[in-house]
């Protein structure tokens, strides 16, 4: 039986061994920031051939800057080379993926105030975003897509891809997801060192304004140090789950306890639950799916470690949980999810009632998957639209509305001993 930790709300240290539960060591040490650090000073200084150089110690293949791009019609060729089944699936996904994303779109408006001043707001796209998708362990087509698509919809001109390519190895199935999804280019670089290219640009990798997509712990370092330079979306750590349950099938819930165990050892699975019982069966179960999943040694380092089963004794115990681990998926495998909703504060995606495993949402559903980890559903959102849209204000004003308040704004001008700023407005309100 695999050994997971269990915690029972009722005991007088649960709110201490709760927040130990939580405090994985998600970032990354000093030893992983120099080591990026120097990465990304080199590829800024000599652009391509540290990014070869890189490319050829960490992934194990000799590039050049030709045979590193990969071209639109290269994924062309893959999308007409994977399976009907495979381009349906893909294709299927898009097609919901746009129609979420669709709804998220912002637009201008502008009101005019009583004073006479007309303000408001544009909105304008990114000029060139670079996705990054991640590889090593597992290939994420789904990645793509969820990165992709919604960058497509906010009207970003131009979409460009790195991804690490093991042994010199592109899996051809991400490169369908790229041509279906509506990248333009590709590079087939991943590490700090694809994240370095996108931020400062080389001789052939052109820089981008915002770098969106997970990685492992040397990207998240790197998106964290390039930020500034360019956009990041988000630092994404190790993924989670934490499933609500009250009841149903001890399979089912074991499976979704399960599925985020499988990406990573450094994934957390979380499972809360009013029935003690349940909880022991579903341990049971969890055994049993671990005795056939391929990824099975992954998923028992990972709940081993990381996991936990805990007993509550009500359901707003159970939401007060959910809203202090704020996770990154939170399934309410409840008779009545739509009861506890207004209780949950903070969780990147919510998956309601027994027949919407987290699955359904990393695929196929529509809402995107890239989601804050580590507790930052606190303060952070899932990746969308607006992740792609900047907004900009607009003032417009006539001499009466400048004579309406202009001067306030110059008397607050000499109260900060900015003689110039109130300067400009004297001369408007004294040109009669």
């Amino acid at each position: 039986m695999a050994n997971i930790t269990r915690l029972d709300s009722a005991d007088t240290d649960f709110a201490a061994k709760l927040e130990a539960l939580l405090a994985r060591e998600t970032d990354t040490g000093d030893d992983v920031q120099h080591l990026v650090a120097d990465i990304l000073s080199n590829v800024k200084k000599r652009g391509n051939a540290a990014l070869c150089e890189y490319t050829e110690r960490f992934d194990g293949w000799a590039c050049t800057p030709e045979s590193m791009e990969i071209s639109r019609e290269r994924m062309q060729a893959a999308w007409e080379a994977v399976s009907d089944l495979d381009r349906e699936s893909l294709a299927l996904a898009v097609e919901r993926i746009r129609a979420y994303h669709e709804r998220q779109l912002q637009q201008d408006w502008d009101f005019t105030d009583d004073a006479g001043l007309t303000l408001g707001q544009r909105i304008t796209s990114l000029d060139r975003v670079g996705l990054y998708v991640p590889g090593g362990k597992a290939a994420y087509p789904s990645s793509v897509l969820m990165n992709a698509v919604p960058a497509v919809v906010a009207g970003v001109s131009e979409i460009v891809m790195v991804v690490p390519t093991p042994g010199g190895e592109i899996n051809e199935l991400v490169l369908a997801a790229a041509y279906i999804s509506g990248v333009q280019r590709g590079f087939a670089v991943g590490g700090a060192q694809a994240v370095a290219a996108l931020a400062y640009g080389t001789e052939t990798v052109p820089a981008v304004d915002k770098i969106v997509g997970p990685g492992n712990k040397f990207v998240a370092a790197a998106k964290r140090q390039v930020f500034g330079t360019c956009g990041i979306d988000m630092i994404a750590g190790p993924s989670e789950i934490v499933v609500v349950a009250d009841g149903g099938h001890p399979a089912w819930l074991a499976a979704d306890f399960l599925s985020q165990a499988e990406h990573d050892e450094a994934a957390q699975s979380i499972l809360i639950s009013t029935d003690a019982h349940l909880l022991n069966q579903v341990a049971e179960s969890i055994e049993a799916h671990l005795a056939v999943l391929p990824r099975a040694a992954i998923a028992r380092a990972s709940v081993e470690a990381h996991g936990a089963l805990i007993h509550v004794h009500s359901l707003q115990e159970a939401a007060a949980a959910v809203n202090v681990i704020a996770p990154e998926h939170l399934e309410l495998a409840l008779e009545d999810p739509d009861a506890l909703l207004p209780s949950i504060r903070h969780a990147g995606a919510i998956f309601l009632g027994h027949f919407v495993p987290e699955a359904l949402g990393d695929y196929i559903a529509g809402p995107n998957h890239v989601l804050p980890t580590n507790r930052t559903a606190r303060f952070s959102s899932p990746l969308g639209v607006y992740d792609f849209q900047k907004r900009t204000s607009v003032i417009r004003s006539t001499r009466a509305g400048v004579e309406a308040i202009g001067p306030a704004a110059a008397h607050l001008a000499h109260r900060e001993g900015l003689q110039a700023h109130a300067l400009t407005l004297e001369l408007r309100l004294n040109d009669k």
